[in-house]
């Protein structure tokens, strides 16, 4: 045999039909033909054949918890904040690794193969950051998990963040996370950006903050994050995720603003089915939707990426685990609608989230280790508008999901007998 596994026949989202060839974790062929043969062959004739999803924003500790003790009411960013304050006390390892591993089960369903999850560090017994850390063994074969030590009722606000945030990171979490936005000033919330910036820089890790997550357009901790991430070399090893409040500050200061971020190599995150629910809530009309600057952002070479954020949980009470989802939102409400920048979102949650997350061994080339998805789909723009069905998920190399091709049968005089809603431009 020359290759453990062939996918035969799929079209690349550049549009190129090809077979890829794969040997033991790694992508070791891409060719219009491959003459080889393998053990086991994928047909993937006439769809779409992608990189895995790639989630850089989650929140995996409370996920699948909806209703657990009780569902929030006003549906706002705080009384998520408190219902989680008052879950907390209720978690057991068992549940919130279990929990995990079902919503982990359903991200492999959906062909998402990667994801960086923020966990809570301001319950004093860390029981989410040992139940995730055993989580992240569990499926080291086939997901890709970081952890993001977070600390979410504040680094300065919760009285044992600060210990808490350091013992979690010596207990293997490898990302420095904060909210600077939720400190009881908007002095203390600057001062958490540059002493967990510092934190990070002393012990080699990234950062990631939920950064200006508010309507308030003088929630503006982004700046400083930019500040801090040049003054400690972390160019390139630094995100902001949410910056909903850059949706209500005036452009003149957006100006100033957007060039520092992409000055200092600072990567956004922005989580459109979360973002939107949650903000605005204040507003009567106009209603701001608290979606940040994504199209001026990217204009200006800054990466930016979409997040899920929640599945199921106090502050969402929907999800799927599905990045097509998250896309589809994140083009419509940032008003991506040309095809050049529909194509973009799909890339936003493939190879960008990716790159986000220095997941440099993810991609369709040679060399690049063998996890991809085939979907009922041409192009990335037809999977976009389906949310495609996943028809085959394969991780390191082995095949870890397939689905049948879903169709509906009519039955309508003179009209086709079989239909799927994929559409072929005339």
């Amino acid at each position: 045999m020359d290759f453990d596994l062939i996918v035969r026949g799929g079209t690349l989202p550049d549009g190129r039909v090809a077979d890829i060839g794969i040997s033991g974790e790694t992508i070791a062929a891409i060719e219009p033909t491959l003459q080889g043969s393998a053990r086991t062959e994928v047909d993937a004739r006439g769809n779409l054949v992608s990189p895995p999803f790639v989630d850089p924003h989650f929140h995996m500790d409370a996920t699948l918890s909806y209703g657990i003790p009780r569902i929030n009411a006003s549906g706002t960013l705080l009384e998520g904040i408190s219902l989680w304050g008052e879950l907390k006390p209720l978690l057991t390892h068992e549940a919130v690794r279990d929990r995990a591993l079902a919503y982990c089960d359903w991200a492999v369903s959906m062909g998402l193969l990667a994801i960086r999850t923020h966990v809570d560090v301001c319950d004093d017994r860390l029981l989410a950051v040992e139940a995730l850390l055993e989580v992240k063994k569990t499926v080291a074969p086939y997901i890709d998990l970081q952890l993001v030590a977070f600390p979410q009722d504040g680094f300065y606000r919760s009285p044992t963040a600060r210990e808490n945030t350091i013992r979690a990171l010596d207990m293997g979490v490898d990302i420095v996370g904060g909210i600077p936005h939720f400190e009881r000033t908007m002095a203390d919330g600057t001062r958490s950006v540059t002493e967990l910036c510092e934190i990070a820089a002393r012990r080699g890790l990234t950062v990631d903050l939920h950064c200006d997550e508010t309507d308030d357009p003088l929630s503006r901790h982004i700046e400083q994050l930019a500040y801090e991430t040049q003054r400690l070399g972390l160019q390139g090893k630094v995100a902001g995720s949410h910056l909903t409040s850059m949706h209500s500050m005036d452009n003149y200061y957006v100006s100033k603003l957007l060039p520092l971020i992409a000055e200092a190599g600072v990567s956004a995150i922005p989580n459109p089915l979360i973002n939107i629910m949650l903000q605005g809530r204040h507003d009567t009309f106009p209603k701001r939707r608290g979606m940040t600057r994504v199209k001026e952002m990217q204009a200006l070479g800054i990466r930016v990426g979409w997040g899920q954020d929640c599945v199921l949980d106090p502050w969402y009470s929907l999800g799927t685990a599905d990045m097509l989802d998250v896309a589809f939102m994140g083009l419509h409400v940032a008003q991506m609608s040309s095809p050049a920048d529909m194509a973009r979102c799909f890339d936003m949650v493939t190879n960008v989230n990716a790159s986000i997350m220095g997941l440099d061994h993810l991609g369709l080339a040679v060399g690049k280790r063998a996890s991809l998805v085939v979907l009922d789909a041409g192009n990335p723009i037809e999977a976009l508008r389906l949310r495609a069905e996943r028809l085959c998920v394969i991780a390191r190399g082995k095949v870890v999901a397939e689905r049948t091709k879903q169709e509906t049968r009519l039955s309508i005089d003179g009209r086709p007998a079989m239909v799927n809603r994929r559409h072929q431009a005339q």
